[in-house]
This record gives structure tokens, C-alpha cells and sequence, in this order.
């Protein structure tokens, strides 16, 4: 078989795993016959997908692949094996589940880091009663109005897609198409629809504060999950790598890709980004306090773990999702409302070990970026994660 039927296979694989949970495809962007195919077949069984996933494994190295392309299909095929050994009902320690589709291995975080986190944030929020009541009542104090959010989401877009293009250039024809919705297990998602076209929803249920607003549009557009669809669809597929047409819920394409987002707003506008915000929020006619919201934000960067440690205590520990709940709220100082929507997310089947994405993604890619000084080094080391077909490993 050659480097081209392999990877049809390895297409026909993944797409196989849409018909045991509809989701898991997050998107497909490559020939629509291969998709008509899986359609029309009747649904795989969980245990013929784990061993299509282990032959392809073991046929990898004679497929006449380069090491890169290689490496990253290697990941991939370990992280499907696990998922449809999990769809076959098999019991797998929650560690290794998260190993197998992540390419990292965790480990709880440190109470201590969170109590510094906590000191912190106590002495940039003056004031009596706990320090929870305090973050809350200033977080509420940041609300975006309902009726603005639209005209926000869209200051912020237009502001950071001019920054992006002019340092990562997109295709012309690159688009997204914003809308709010409800009743969703997270505060915004990117569905990416092929040819440079995004739809990015915002979860209306979930308030959304003015310090989040524009690292949500930082993450999910610019030069978020949209550039990087873009540019790895201008690059990688169009030079033959059929492979990054398909982008698969629990890979070590998803760890990547949110620790990409997730420090995209600092690698466009880097520090500052408060002001920078501020001035785009005083345009429209909003109050926001740019320098506060920044320094917030770095001294929770001490809270990055806590829900990686819920999700531990939930599926490694045994642990009662009340208990979770309150651990939830204690560390992470977020209402009842917001520890439960958390814990909604960590307990769904499909999302439970999905938190890993954003905790090691973060600390990962950040740690990456932050060997070359910053400049033109590491925005040259941020455009490779935006146009590379990198894994976790390959980092380490």
C-alpha cells in the first residue's frame, strides 16, 4: 500500500468514529466521497475500529511517509486505538486514557501554587468578606451587556484579524460567521467548514466578561483555531498532507491546537493587552480597566491545574461530583453555577479528558515559546505551531 492509500485508511478510520458519537469528527475538510462511504456502511463496531488502528500502527513505518508526517500519524493511530478500546466498554485507568490521546503524561498540581495564586489575586482585590465574593463581584462588574456582546465579539475580531494578517498572512478569502447560542458545556467552540470559512459560537448562558472577550475571539479566530485551520489547509493540504484535513476530538492535534488558542492572545498583542483591549472597549463606549484585567489574569495563571486535578479526583480518585463540585469552588473561586458547568463538561463521556488540552497545551506550548527571547524569535516559533504538523513530543 502507498503513502496515499495508507492515509485513505487512516480517513476512513476516523471518520468511522462519528458513527459511534457524532462530535468526535470536530472537522473534515477532505474528499466527500470517503465520508459518503462511512455514511452509507453499517456502524463499526468498536473493537474492529481498535484493530484497524493497531495494523495501520504497525504498517506506519513501511509507508513510505516522511518522519514528520510519520510521527504525527503515529499519535493519532495510538490516541483511536484508545478511544475505541474506551467505545468497547474497556475499563482504562484514567491516567493512561489521558496519555494515549494527548501524548503527556499528568500528574496532580500543587495546593501550595494555589494558595500563592489565591495571596495574589486577595492583594489586587481590596476589600472585606472572602476573597471568592470579591473576584465574583468584580467579575460581575465586567459583564459584557447582552445587548453589546454582538458588537464586541466584532471590535474584537476586526482589531485582531488586522494584527494577524499582517504577520501571518491568510488566504483572501478567509471568513467567520459568529453566532451566539445556548445550552452548551463550553463558552465558545470553532466549527471549521473547509475553503478559510469558520463558524465560531459564543454560549450565551455563560456571561461573558470583558477581560475574557477578547482572548475567547484571540483563541477561536485570531490567530486561534481559524488561522491555524487556515493556514495548515493553505499549507500542509494543499502540499498533499491529506491527513490535516480530519481533526479528531481527544488527539494530540486537540492538545496542540489549545495550547495554541489559548496563547494567542499574548503572542499577537503580547503584555499590554489589557490597554490595548481597553482602548477597543472605550471606542464603544465601555469602562473596562485594561491594567487590572491583565494583572488578574497572571496571578491565576497559579490556578491553571485545579481542573485538571477535578477531573483526576472524578475518574482517577472515585471522587462524588459534589465533592468535586466544592473542590471546584474552593481552589478555582467560581460560583456554584460555573463549578457545575465545569464538572458538566468533565463528566460528559465524550469531553471528561479534554481539560488536559488547555492545562498541558498551555504549559507545554507556553514553555516552548518561552526557550527563544520574545520578538521576532518566538513569533517565528508561534508560526510554526500555526503552520507545522507538530506533536506533543515533539516539543519535549
Amino acid at each position: 500500500m502507498g503513502s496515499d492509500g495508507f492515509v485513505r485508511e487512516y480517513l476512513l478510520l476516523g471518520l468511522a468514529f462519528d458513527r459511534l458519537e457524532e462530535g468526535f469528527v470536530d472537522a473534515y475538510t477532505g474528499d466527500a466521497s470517503l465520508r459518503r462511504q462511512v455514511e452509507n456502511a453499517p456502524k463499526p463496531d468498536p473493537r474492529d475500529l481498535s484493530h484497524t488502528a493497531n495494523r495501520l500502527r504497525a504498517e506506519l513505518a513501511g509507508a513510505g511517509l516522511s518522519d514528520e508526517r510519520t510521527r504525527f500519524l503515529d499519535v493519532h493511530l495510538r490516541a483511536m486505538e484508545c478511544s475505541a478500546r474506551k467505545f468497547a466498554g474497556e475499563d482504562i485507568a484514567f491516567v493512561d486514557e489521558v496519555e494515549a490521546y494527548f501524548d503527556v503524561r499528568i500528574a496532580p498540581g500543587n495546593e501550595d501554587d494555589y494558595r500563592d495564586a489565591h495571596r495574589r489575586l486577595d492583594a489586587l482585590l481590596p476589600g472585606s468578606g472572602p476573597l471568592a465574593e470579591r473576584l465574583q463581584a468584580h467579575r460581575k462588574s465586567e459583564n459584557v451587556p447582552a445587548d453589546r456582546l454582538a458588537e464586541c465579539v466584532e471590535a474584537f475580531s476586526s482589531a485582531l484579524r488586522d494584527k494577524v494578517r499582517a504577520v501571518y498572512p491568510l488566504p483572501e478569502a478567509e471568513q467567520i460567521e459568529y453566532e451566539v447560542v445556548g445550552d452548551k458545556p463550553w463558552s465558545g467552540f470553532n466549527y471549521y467548514l473547509g475553503n478559510y470559512r469558520s463558524r465560531v459560537a459564543i454560549n450565551s448562558d455563560l456571561e461573558q466578561h470583558m477581560s475574557h472577550l477578547p482572548r475567547l475571539i484571540a483563541h477561536e479566530a485570531y490567530p486561534g483555531h481559524h488561522t491555524e485551520h487556515c493556514r495548515k489547509e493553505a499549507g500542509l493540504v494543499a502540499g498533499g498532507q491529506a491527513e490535516q484535513t480530519l481533526f479528531l476530538v481527544n488527539t494530540p492535534q486537540c492538545l496542540m491546537a489549545e495550547g495554541l488558542a489559548d496563547l494567542a492572545l499574548e503572542a499577537i498583542v503580547g503584555p499590554g493587552w489589557g490597554r490595548w483591549a481597553q482602548e477597543i472597549y472605550a471606542d464603544l463606549g465601555l469602562r473596562f480597566d485594561g491594567e487590572l484585567a491583565e494583572q488578574l489574569h497572571e496571578a491565576s495563571a497559579g490556578l491553571l491545574s485545579v481542573r485538571q486535578d477535578a477531573a483526576l479526583l472524578l475518574h482517577d480518585r472515585g471522587r462524588s461530583h459534589d465533592d468535586v463540585a466544592a473542590f471546584l469552588q474552593r481552589w478555582s473561586l467560581s460560583t456554584p453555577e460555573r463549578a457545575r458547568q465545569s464538572l458538566r463538561f468533565l463528566s460528559s463521556p465524550l469531553w471528561r479528558a479534554y481539560i488536559s488540552t488547555y492545562v498541558e497545551g498551555y504549559r507545554l506550548l507556553g514553555g516552548w515559546l518561552e526557550r527563544v527571547p520574545a520578538g521576532a524569535e518566538r513569533a517565528e516559533r508561534f508560526r510554526r505551531l500555526l503552520d507545522e504538523p507538530l506533536v506533543p513530543s515533539s516539543l519535549r
